[in-house]
């Protein structure tokens, strides 16, 4: 019971947010083919803080606390990706994230050993993708991370720092492995 107070005085005034975002996002998104991406992209524009221009959200994609998400024209999200925005999550213009790709804005506070990491709150630290990014399959992006402009984040990547323009990175954690604007 003591959890369950906690959560509801935490995130009270947006529990019918996160009630229609998980029945409806649980109704809609198994959805096919046009009429799915159709029907998601207009209940996220609702649900959204904000949404430029009509997004592709493809079946299968999970989001969670989507009133702290922001995303700009010509988003694409792929199959079984999960972002949660409840430390806020701002996403630029031309942005395509790849399947199964999990980008979360806070994480579980786990400093205090005098206390059980299960009843500590979150430590929320918002995420920034600048403009013309592509975030790989199976990618992970922790909370407080900025991605710079034209950056390519690689399948399996598991970004914990800030990415610079135009760099491209890969492994556990994320290092930079190429340039975008050196010739090939």
């Amino acid at each position: 019971m003591k959890t369950i107070n906690r959560f509801r005085k935490k995130y009270g005034k947006h529990l019918l947010h996160l009630w229609c975002e998980e029945f409806f996002g649980w109704l809609f998104r198994s959805l096919p083919g046009v009429f799915g991406l159709t029907v998601r992209g207009v209940f996220y524009r609702v649900l959204f803080k904000k949404m430029e221009s009509f997004p592709l959200i493809y079946s299968g994609v999970y989001f969670s606390h989507s009133y702290g998400i922001s995303v700009g024209k010509n988003f694409s999200i792929n199959t079984g990706a999960h972002l949660d925005g409840r430390g806020g999550m701002s996403i630029g213009r031309n942005v395509m994230v790849g399947p199964y790709v999990v980008i979360v804005s806070s994480e579980h506070q786990h400093q205090q050993i005098d206390v059980p990491m299960a009843e500590l709150d979150h430590r929320y630290d918002p995420v920034n993708i600048r403009d013309d990014v592509w975030v790989g399959a199976h990618a992970v992006i922790n909370c407080g991370v900025e991605i710079g402009r034209g950056a390519v984040i690689g399948a399996g990547a598991v970004v914990v720092t800030d990415i610079p323009e135009y760099t491209i990175v890969g492994g556990v954690p994320a290092k930079v492995i190429g340039h975008r604007k050196e010739k090939f």
